[in-house]
């Protein structure tokens, strides 16, 4: 059988051995696997976690912080060969050894990259930490990740892009995130078989744009929207997804009041309003559904961009808390997943108010207990290893690859343009 994963293997073959595709020789555009935004559902992927085996020193990379473990969540690791995985020296419950991950090992990131092939999913934008960019080592690190996921998407054939996590930068350092975008020009990523396009053009994402308190100015964020462009015109030019707050179009809520960024919003090409803890169940979504995605919606028409809703399946940030900063002022499992309902729920009311592609937070999220990629169906709880929100948490026993399956479905739906109504179907149980 025909198979044209092996052709790009092949052509990709080729153009190393010419030296097209390195850094400092950039290539033409070139057609990619994934020509559009346009009724896609994307997942965002964090590949940040890492652990002395393969990363070095005592580096357990976004598993643990100073207090302990900085997950709320753990994986299901059952799919990975021993050899691969890396021990912690701490027993579960039931005796067995807690093993983890490192999304530094290739291995690793193709297992994540087959599941989105198994299961039907578009494709993830990979945050890339802008304030990591100044320091080598972490540098390295972020590369590293980027180089096992351009590998990974390549294999499988699934999409991906780049999104800019531009959390802590200011005005002065925003240079960062042009000049690291130019250099990954000039190593073909954005002409990567499998890189998301759209229009004719790589996606770019850039996440924080216009929130409240953030030191980030409408004027530099524009600049810095101008320079990515020009950055880009080898490579086709850009479609720019911009992580927004929810209250962008008002100026409250989350978002800055600055009446500067009501001008900013028109120079990107889609806005994709962050809603993880804006509401917390049913009635809170619906409740967004009525007062900020159906007039976001016209809103966005109105200038001429495009709307991506963020949904997420529930969250819990207690044991992230606890490692990081020592306080635990949310309780563990703070915004319940309802056995899948809430998720559910919340992609019946984007679709149903008009949205044609959908951002998913997050594949890989444990840290905030966001993740929609395999995870323990119970708690494993043992010395050393703090409570933790598994899929039976809400009272449901539930497959570690449920949510999986439901965004696999759900995007089957939005392939399709078709209703997702609010009531899970009974094929997922």
């Amino acid at each position: 059988m025909r198979d044209h994963r092996i052709v790009w293997a092949v052509v990709a073959a080729l153009l190393a051995v010419a030296g097209v595709g390195a850094a400092g020789a950039q290539s033409a555009p070139a057609k990619s696997l994934h020509d559009t935004l346009d009724h896609k559902f994307i997942l965002g992927f964090q590949g940040w976690f890492a652990c002395p085996k393969v990363a070095g020193g005592d580096n357990w990379g976004h598993w643990k912080g100073k207090g302990g473990f900085a997950v709320d969540m753990f994986p299901d690791v059952s799919d990975f060969p021993a050899d691969e995985l890396c021990p912690t020296g701490l027993k579960g419950a039931d005796g067995a050894e807690v093993k983890l991950f490192s999304d530094q090992n290739p291995a690793t990131v193709d297992h994540q990259f087959g599941w989105m092939r198994h299961y039907g999913l578009d494709g993830v934008a990979l945050q890339r930490f802008a304030n990591e960019l100044s320091d080598p080592s972490r540098h390295a690190l972020v590369d590293k990740v980027l180089s096992n996921v351009r590998a990974a998407a390549e294999r499988h054939e699934v999409a991906f892009f780049v999104m800019y996590d531009l959390s802590g930068l200011s005005d002065d350092r925003l240079d960062i995130v042009a000049d690291d975008w130019a250099e990954l020009v000039k190593r073909d990523v954005p002409n990567s078989a499998p890189y998301q396009h759209d229009g004719g053009k790589p996606v770019l994402g850039l996440w924080g744009l216009g929130f409240a308190g953030r030191p980030i100015s409408a004027p530099e964020a524009q600049k810095l929207v101008e320079k990515l462009r020009a950055e880009s015109a080898g490579v086709g030019g850009l479609t720019i997804v911009a992580g927004a707050p929810a209250g962008w179009r008002t100026g409250d809520y989350d978002a800055s009041d600055n009446p500067a960024w009501k001008t900013f919003w028109p120079n990107v090409d889609i806005i994709s309003p962050w809603t993880v803890g804006r509401y917390k169940d049913d009635s809170g979504a619906d409740q967004y559904r009525q007062t900020r995605i159906a007039p976001d919606l016209a809103e966005a028409a109105r200038i001429h961009v495009r709307y991506m809703p963020v949904v997420y399946p529930g969250t819990s940030h207690h044991n992230l808390d606890l490692a990081m900063t020592g306080r635990d002022d949310r309780p563990l499992n703070y915004i319940p997943r309802e056995c899948g309902r809430f998720y559910w729920r919340q992609l019946a009311n984007a679709i149903s108010a008009g949205a044609t592609m959908v951002y998913g937070a997050m594949f890989d999220e444990v840290n905030e207990g966001t993740a929609l990629f395999k995870v323990a169906e119970k708690d494993i709880h043992g010395d050393g290893i703090p409570p933790l929100v598994a899929l039976d948490a809400d009272g449901c026993a539930l497959s570690s690859d449920f949510y999986l399956r439901m965004t696999g479905l759900a995007t089957e739906k939005i392939h399709a343009g078709e209703a997702i109504g609010q009531t899970i179907p009974p094929s997922l149980r």
